[in-house]
């Protein structure tokens, strides 16, 4: 069963509440989040109502309190569910707007987006296949930016402040063993596949 539950002290203490679809504003049920308990399913929760502000990927799991899902305060003002994907992964990075300029496709993870890119900067990209999360800095580090299949045009297709991305993996949604990332947060273990990458 797909569920996430909002509690605002840490260690799951406090006035909670049970969230079990998409929310565009949470703060009737709850003033602040200090921890979270995602009972089932994939989720996005975001800083804002609406969708906006910092963004969380969450999977099934205990986070006790908001600096495991490495977030950088205590608000969480909205949430979103995304589906399970079971396909491959396949996104295309461009080194200008409109999906102009430098581009280059990636099917894997990627720590540091300028040692394969050769750019500081996306500004824009090209979801083909699977879920995505777009980080500020390597190793998986800063703002969040989660990335359905479609096209993004700029940063703000994203929700993106500016075009530094600095690493991305894929959101892998078909395992339910948990491990801890280096960020704090979890995700399901699975196994790496090898470096791919086709530079155009």
């Amino acid at each position: 069963m797909s569920g996430i539950i909002f509690y605002e002290g840490r260690n799951f203490q406090g006035r909670s509440y049970e969230c079990m679809g998409d929310c565009a504003d949470t703060f009737r049920h709850f003033s602040y989040c200090n921890s979270i308990r995602v009972m089932g399913g994939h989720w996005v929760v975001y800083e804002k109502p609406n969708y906006g502000g910092y963004q969380y990927v969450l999977n099934q799991g205990e986070y006790c309190d908001y600096h495991t899902w490495a977030g950088f305060n205590n608000c969480i003002r909205s949430c979103r569910m995304f589906p399970p994907y079971q396909g491959s992964y396949r996104i295309r990075l461009y080194g200008r707007p409109n999906m102009m300029g430098h581009h280059m496709d990636f099917m894997d993870d990627c720590p540091n987006v300028y040692d394969r890119f050769h750019y500081y900067d996306v500004c824009s990209c090209h979801v083909m296949e699977g879920y995505w999360v777009f980080y500020e800095h390597p190793n998986y580090m800063g703002r969040q930016y989660f990335l359905r299949p479609g096209e993004y045009r700029n940063c703000r297709d994203w929700g993106g402040y500016s075009t530094m991305v600095g690493s991305f993996r894929r959101v892998w949604t078909t395992r339910s063993t948990l491990a801890e990332r280096v960020d704090g947060s979890f995700c399901p273990i699975v196994l790496p596949k090898s470096p791919q990458a086709h530079l155009a």
